[in-house]
């Protein structure tokens, strides 16, 4: 259920890396454990990014 879109773009001269934002996707479902699995899977995807 956890959206974890991940999107590549090429560019001129390289590409382009970018995700949504899970805990963005999930503000709309009111569950606890949820928007925990969606903070840790954007602390993730945010080191993934930084590491691109």
């Amino acid at each position: 259920m956890l959206p974890c879109n991940v999107i590549l773009r090429a560019m001129e001269g390289g590409f382009e890396v970018s995700a949504i934002d899970p805990v963005a996707s999930m503000m709309a479902i009111e569950n606890e454990d949820l928007t925990s699995a969606a903070g840790e899977v954007r602390d993730m995807l945010r080191q993934a990014l930084e590491a691109a």
